[in-house]
Parts: structure tokens; C-alpha cells; sequence
């Protein structure tokens, strides 16, 4: 097959490819007008997330026989009206899940335990214990929303903490076990110290966090975030680390991401975004809690593995 990279990869995607026989042009420098212009010249494109595949794009992409996403995510892809003309749509979620229920984790400890806050202060030459009193995660009850490849990674890493795990996944059932237990929404809502999102990100779970949700439990809580930003409510967030209602928020997504996820829409950081960067309860990261050296290589195994594998008769 003939296949166009319009995404940086790690270098071992093509190499396979090319081993196996197939044809990669690696064109990362292509415009959006320059890729629509010679798509019908490929069978495979290889897409991060530099440009939206939407059904105009598909129309002129005549050859196409998959899409093949380096990462977890299919929002940037009319994955439905793909599919409905033969095209099949790929992704690596089992690449980079790993990354993601370690970052998580991370984020969670470092704000429990003051540690942006107190390695800055010594630097500064502080040294205030008391004011650093941390929490432990022992004995806290955690819902994790979405138990795919990132939710169930997340619960894993938790296993050992003396936590217990309430999970919450719609299009999900029986898959509890003597850690984990099956949880209703509701249930989530009434026990749950700390809620983390591992949803994708569709019509039903655009901006799913907002106040109503955050006020329907019972406990004052901590968010974290390493899905997508757009889950989240940005400016009812805020409004309830106000207000106490939430302790503290991990965010390695923020919903003021360009499409590409690259930066930032510098059009778009109002007052609520300011209030997160200069926040002590609030730990940020820039959109890589799947990106680490090990998932750049898996993610671009799981995807040759998975192409390789296509049955394309």
C-alpha cells in the first residue's frame, strides 16, 4: 500500500511498514490544501492530530483504505461516515495507557502532598513543614468515569494505596474483581473522595463536569483530568475551588487547546484560566500525560501491529 504520514511518529512506524512491503511518503511539512490535494493517491494516512478528518476531506480521498491514529483519541475523525464508505479506522490506545495511568497517579501525589509548592518554597529558602501537612491517599474512595484502556490503567497503578475503586462506565458491565467495584453513577456521586475522567471525548461527554455534577456529590472532592478538555467546565470548576466545594485539580488537558493539541488558543484564556496558573490546589500539565519516551515507540508498534493486521480484500 501507499501510505501518507502527516504526523511526526516514532521512526519505527514506517521502518516496519516499508519492511513489510508497503510505500510510506512522510510529508509532516504538507498543508492542509496540499494533503486534500493528493490524498486520492494513497490507500493509508497516518494522522495524529494536525487536521480534522471530516467527510469533505473523505469525499476526495477516492482510494483511501484506513485511517490510522497515533494516539487514543477519534474526535478529529467522522469515524461513522468513514466506515460507511469501506474506510477502516484505527487508533493505539493500548500504546500510551500505560503513560496515562502513571502521569495521573503522579499528579494526584504531588498535590496531596504539596510537592510544586514545597520544592519551590525551599529553593526560595523556605522551609515550612506545618503549611506543607500533606494527605494521604490511604483510606480514600476514588470513582474513576470510563474504564477503557486509560480508566483501567489508572485503577491499576491504585491497587496498592489502600483505596477503594468505584467505577462508572456506560457502555460497560461486569467487568469488576475483588479491587474494583462496578459502580452506578449516583453511587460515585455519594462515596467518591476523588473523580477522574477517562472518557473520550463525544457529544455526550462535552463539558460532562459543570456544576451540576460537581455539586451532586456528597463530599467536597479533587478532580483530575487526563482525557480531554473539553470534558470539563473550566469556568464551574473554578468557581468551585472557590467556593471549597473542590480541594484541588489535576489537569494535563485544558479545553482552551488548539485542535492539534500543540498549544494553546491564545485567544481563549480568560479569567478562569488565569485563577488555575496562579492556583496552589491546581497542578497543570501541557496535554502529556500519555507522552513519554516508552509510549512514543508503543503507540507506533500498536499501530503497525494493527495495520499489518487489516484485512483489506
Amino acid at each position: 500500500m501507499k501510505i501518507l504520514f502527516i504526523d511526526s511518529n516514532h521512526p519505527s512506524l514506517h521502518q516496519t511498514l516499508e519492511k513489510a512491503g508497503h510505500v510510506c511518503h512522510l510529508h509532516y511539512d504538507w498543508t492542509k490544501e496540499e494533503i486534500i490535494q493528493n490524498i486520492h493517491l494513497y490507500d493509508g494516512i497516518i494522522i495524529r492530530s494536525k487536521i480534522k478528518i471530516t467527510k469533505a476531506f473523505l469525499d476526495k480521498a477516492t482510494n483511501l483504505k484506513f485511517i490510522a491514529r497515533a494516539g487514543a483519541g477519534m474526535e478529529n475523525i467522522d469515524v461513522a461516515y468513514a466506515e460507511s464508505k469501506g474506510i477502516k479506522c484505527i487508533h493505539a490506545p493500548e500504546g500510551n495507557r500505560d503513560a496515562v495511568g502513571e502521569h495521573a497517579l503522579a499528579m494526584l501525589l504531588a498535590l496531596f502532598n504539596n510537592v510544586l509548592r514545597a520544592d519551590k518554597e525551599v529553593r526560595e529558602g523556605k522551609w515550612l513543614r506545618e503549611e506543607n501537612r500533606g494527605v494521604e491517599l490511604m483510606g480514600k474512595t476514588v470513582g474513576i468515569i470510563g474504564y477503557g484502556n486509560m480508566g483501567s490503567a489508572f485503577a491499576e497503578r491504585l491497587k496498592g494505596f489502600g483505596v477503594k475503586l468505584l467505577v462508572y462506565d456506560k457502555y460497560k458491565t461486569n467487568f469488576g474483581n475483588e479491587c474494583i467495584q462496578e459502580s452506578s453513577l449516583e453511587r460515585i456521586f455519594d462515596e467518591a473522595d476523588i473523580v477522574s475522567l477517562h472518557v473520550p471525548l463525544t457529544a455526550e461527554t462535552e463539558r460532562m463536569v459543570y456544576d451540576t455534577f460537581i455539586n451532586s456529590f456528597r463530599n467536597n472532592i479533587y478532580i483530575i483530568n487526563t482525557a480531554r478538555g473539553k470534558c470539563l467546565n473550566t469556568d464551574d470548576l473554578v468557581m468551585n475551588l472557590k467556593s471549597g466545594k473542590v480541594l484541588g485539580a489535576c489537569l494535563d488537558v485544558l479545553e482552551y487547546e488548539m485542535t492539534s493539541f500543540e498549544t494553546l488558543d491564545l485567544t481563549m484564556l480568560p479569567e478562569a484560566f488565569q485563577y488555575l496558573t496562579k492556583s496552589d490546589k491546581v497542578i497543570l500539565s501541557p496535554h502529556i500525560a500519555g507522552w513519554t519516551i516508552e509510549s512514543h515507540r508503543k503507540i507506533a508498534m500498536v499501530l503497525a501491529e494493527k495495520i499489518l493486521q487489516l484485512n483489506l480484500v
